[in-house]
C-alpha cells in the first residue's frame, strides 16, 4: 500500500529590495522553524530564493504567511506533492546574490529581461526553425533532462554561461534564443544579460521546467528524461506523454537516471552511475579517487586492503585498462 502524499515542496523566488539581508533571514529561519518546514532559502537585498518541504498544513500556513506580506503578495509557489520532507535541515542564509553571476553590471529583472513565454507559447517556438534552445542551467542537470534539441553550455555552474555565450556567438546570433531553468529564477537574470549584450529576440520559459512539466495542455511533451532537483528527490519526472531516457552511466554509458557523488570528499563529482557500477568502481570517479584515503566508500562498507586490491584487479581485467 502506497504512502499517502501528505508533504509538500515548495519552489519560489522573487526579485523585491530587502533591506537588510542579514536581520531577514535570521526571522525567516525562526519563521520555519516554528512551522516544523525543512529546506534551504537564500536572502539578498535583491529578493528571495526557497525551496522548503513540510506536510501540506505546514506548507500552506507558509505560503499563506508570505502571502499576508505585501513584499511578498503577489509570489508565485510551485507546489509538488511529496511523501515526506525533500529536506534534512532547514537553512536560511544571506547571500549577496540570489543566483551567482557575479556580472560587473548586475541585471536587475524588475528592468530588463527577456520575454516571458506560457508553457504553450515555449512549446510552439522551439518548433520554429529559426529558434535555438539554450539550456541555462550547468552540464550535470542537462545530462539528466533537457529540451529535445537544446544547447548545451559546456559550464560547470551558472556563472560560467555568459563566457560560454561570448566564446560560442556564433551558435545564437541571428536566431531567436529560447532559454529556460529549473523554476524560472536564473533565466530572470540571464535573458537580461542577453538583451543587454545585445540579442535582440529573447524569450525566457516563464515559471521555468517545472510550470511547464504542470501545463495541462503541454504535458512537459518535446522534454526527453528527469528534471534535476537540489533536494533529496534529485530528479522529478517531466514529461507526462513519453519517457525517453537520456542519461548515460559515467563508466558504461548505459541508460541511466541515477546520480551519486564521488566518495572521494575533495572531488565530489555528480556522476551518474547504476548501483553495480557504484560498488564495481567503490564509487570513484577515476582510480586517483578510488585509492584516495578519504574515500568514504571504503568507510562506508569497511573494505580491507584485500577488498580494495580485489575491486582493483577487477576492474583492470574488465576494462583492461592498466591501472596507475
Amino acid at each position: 500500500m502506497e504512502t499517502e502524499m501528505n508533504f509538500q515542496v515548495l519552489l519560489y523566488y522573487n526579485y523585491v529590495h530587502i533591506e537588510d539581508p542579514e536581520t531577514f533571514a535570521a526571522e525567516h529561519l525562526k519563521l520555519c522553524n516554528d512551522l516544523e518546514l525543512k529546506g534551504r532559502i537564500l536572502i539578498a537585498h535583491e529578493g528571495i530564493n526557497g525551496t522548503v518541504s513540510g506536510t501540506v498544513e505546514q506548507t500552506n500556513k507558509y505560503m499563506e504567511k508570505m502571502h499576508n506580506d505585501p513584499m511578498f503578495a503577489d509570489m508565485v509557489f510551485k507546489i509538488d506533492e511529496a511523501k515526506g520532507h525533500a529536506f534534512k535541515k532547514m537553512h536560511v542564509r544571506p547571500r549577496p546574490e540570489l543566483v551567482t553571476l557575479r556580472l560587473e553590471d548586475d541585471v536587475n529583472p524588475k528592468e530588463t529581461t527577456g520575454q516571458y513565454l506560457s508553457p504553450q507559447e515555449f512549446y510552439k517556438a522551439m518548433q520554429d526553425e529559426d529558434t535555438v534552445v539554450l539550456d541555462a542551467r550547468n552540464d550535470y542537470e542537462y545530462d539528466l533532462g533537457h529540451f529535445r534539441g537544446a544547447i548545451r553550455p559546456d559550464i560547470e555552474t551558472f556563472r560560467d554561461l555568459p563566457k560560454w555565450v561570448r566564446e560560442n556567438k556564433e551558435k545564437i546570433e541571428g536566431k531567436k534564443i529560447l532559454t529556460y531553468c529549473t523554476g524560472g529564477i536564473r533565466c530572470e537574470k540571464f535573458s537580461g544579460w542577453l538583451v543587454k549584450e545585445g540579442f535582440e529576440d529573447v524569450g525566457q520559459l516563464h515559471g521555468g521546467i517545472v510550470s511547464y512539466g504542470k501545463d495541462s495542455e503541454v504535458q512537459g511533451q518535446l522534454w526527453d528524461g528527469q528534471l534535476y532537483v537540489f533536494d533529496e528527490r534529485i530528479n522529478v519526472p517531466v514529461n507526462r506523454t513519453e519517457h525517453v531516457i537520456v542519461g548515460k552511466d559515467y563508466f558504461d554509458n548505459q541508460p541511466c537516471e541515477r546520480y551519486v557523488n564521488c566518495a572521494n570528499p575533495e572531488c565530489n563529482k555528480q556522476i551518474l552511475c547504476s548501483p553495480e557500477n557504484e560498488h564495481k568502481y567503490m564509487r570513484g570517479c577515476t582510480h586517483e579517487c578510488r585509492v584516495s584515503p578519504r574515500n568514504m566508500y571504503v568507510d562506508e562498507y569497511n573494505l580491507t586492503e584485500a577488498e580494495i586490491s580485489e575491486r582493483l584487479e577487477r576492474i583492470e581485467r574488465e576494462d583492461g585498462v592498466s591501472q596507475p
